[in-house]
């Protein structure tokens, strides 16, 4: 666990190198279930550093239609799309494709099977804990294109957000007849599953696209958060995870995460 929060392994990668002897705690050859302070040192030897040099870090920009992780109704896994045809062209990183990169590559993270841009692969259990584990700080950055569906009059009195009916959807230069007041609830006040959501950044990208960033990721978040303020998503692109960007990574192509890149 502590190696794990030190960022050294992820907790299974710890366990399988203890068991072999790659790992010292002050300079004696570490245990199972042995119990370290903070003031304790970790080493871990050439053998686990040369293991973990060799796993790859993957982003891939995720085309409509398929889904992130295991095969779903027949639809096609993004890691079908990890072969070096599909490798980008202008990827300047120093790797050479080997198909044993792509045992135990998993999504650090999912991206809806009707949403597109950057999903990430890894070999790497720390890769995975910095995204996607419980106390994940890494920002992710979306824009959303959208149209607006509108909210019943307020004559009503006491109505709820959720109660939208369908007028025909306002579908160019949302941004001037969307109200300012629910913008702000986009950023704070809406829950999900009875859970309140974590404060989010949403600025309007131009009339008809939203600029999202969460630090977090409930299922169909943002198109459950729109819902509740009358907006109807129509298009959702990821576009940055933590530091690293989309950029110009083309659709359906993918590219290795490089040494100097850090999420």
């Amino acid at each position: 666990k502590r190696m794990a929060e030190l960022g050294m392994a992820s907790r299974r990668e710890a366990d399988d190198w203890i068991a072999r002897g790659w790992v010292r705690v002050n300079g004696q050859p570490a245990e199972m279930g042995m119990q370290v302070s903070t003031s304790d040192r970790i080493e871990i030897n050439k053998q686990a550093q040369g293991q973990q040099a060799n796993q790859v870090t993957i982003l891939l920009n995720k085309p409509m239609g398929i889904v992130s992780g295991q095969a779903e109704d027949g639809h096609q896994p993004a890691i079908t799309l990890v072969q070096p045809q599909n490798r980008w062209a202008d990827d300047n990183a120093r790797f050479f494709f080997h198909p044993r990169q792509l045992q135990s590559l998993v999504p650090a993270g999912r991206l809806d099977i009707d949403s597109i841009g950057l999903l990430v692969l890894t070999q790497d259990g720390r890769v995975a804990r910095q995204l996607i584990g419980e106390d994940s700080l890494v920002e992710k950055e979306y824009l959303v294109r959208v149209t607006y569906q509108g909210l019943p009059g307020s004559e009503g009195g006491g109505r709820q957000l959720d109660e939208i009916h369908e007028h025909d959807p306002v579908t160019s230069n949302v941004q001037a007849v969307f109200p300012p007041e629910r913008l702000a609830l986009l950023r704070h006040g809406l829950s999900l599953d009875n859970q309140p959501l974590k404060p989010a950044k949403v600025s309007w990208q131009n009339p008809e696209q939203l600029r999202v960033v969460l630090l977090e990721g409930k299922k169909r978040q943002i198109r459950r958060m729109c819902e509740l303020v009358g907006l109807k998503v129509v298009g959702l692109k990821r576009v940055r995870i933590g530091k690293v960007m989309l950029g110009n990574l083309p659709l359906g192509q993918w590219r290795y995460l490089a040494p100097h890149e850090r999420f």
